[in-house]
């Protein structure tokens, strides 16, 4: 058994108790203003600032320290193509065949359909994958845990880090999603668990009319 290493806490800040609730205030009140977009300009987006995002992402606590997660970037035109090709095969079989009328009626106030125009008109798509299992330097099989937890804990860091930079994402989840690893190259470990569309929104970007549920109906304090 590896011997257990430890350093000291660098880095915590503690704030004034009054300090803390204005924190914490000034980042619900940004993070309400979170939407999700689907109306994209073709505007490109700073590579440093995703890169940044990214490394925020990579910061989120996972199973045995793992960090069973990768990010593939994609700007290139013909490959953004080439993945809205795939989504949308997968996205006309699920809204014609294999969707049930009860979750299309859940979807239909947000007005989707099998057209994703945004994969190719974002100028940034964002692959998000779980390593199912890590691989040792000499190839042996190396057991995650928690990879699915850990990889929707740093996807969620992504998308806050993403909208505190000043830009838009939208997260889309075709099923089954396995033409990402053929077309990005990524190993049989890795199962994609997300594409993140991101980007400008566009000048006449509309969204759902849609409410949030309040604190009271989704937590409870004892």
């Amino acid at each position: 058994m590896t011997e257990s290493r430890f350093v000291r806490l660098n880095g915590y800040c503690s704030y004034p108790e009054e300090e803390m609730r204005e924190r914490a205030a000034a980042f619900n009140e940004e993070m309400q203003r979170r939407r999700t977009v689907r109306d994209y300009s073709p505007r490109p987006v700073p590579l440093e600032v995703v890169e940044d995002c990214i490394r925020a992402a990579g910061s989120a606590p996972s199973g045995a320290h793992r960090q069973p997660w990768h990010f593939a970037v994609v700007t290139d035109p013909e490959i953004k193509r080439r993945i809205r090709e795939g989504a949308e095969a997968e996205e006309i079989d699920f809204y014609r065949y294999r969707a049930p009328a009860e979750w299309l009626e859940a979807l239909a106030p947000l007005g989707t359909d099998e057209n994703k125009e945004f994969l190719e008109t974002a100028p940034c798509l964002i692959a998000v994958f779980s390593e199912s299992y890590g691989l040792s330097e000499d190839g042996k099989k190396v057991k995650n845990y928690y990879s699915q937890e850990s990889v929707g804990i740093a996807t969620g860091m992504l998308i806050c880090a993403l909208h505190h930079s000043g830009l838009a994402t939208l997260t889309h989840t075709p099923s089954p999603m396995g033409f990402l690893n053929e077309i990005l190259g990524r190993p049989g470990n890795e199962r994609p668990f997300l594409l993140l569309v991101v980007g400008y929104p566009a000048e006449d970007a509309e969204v759902p009319d849609l409410e949030r549920k309040s604190l009271e109906d989704f937590s409870s304090f004892s």
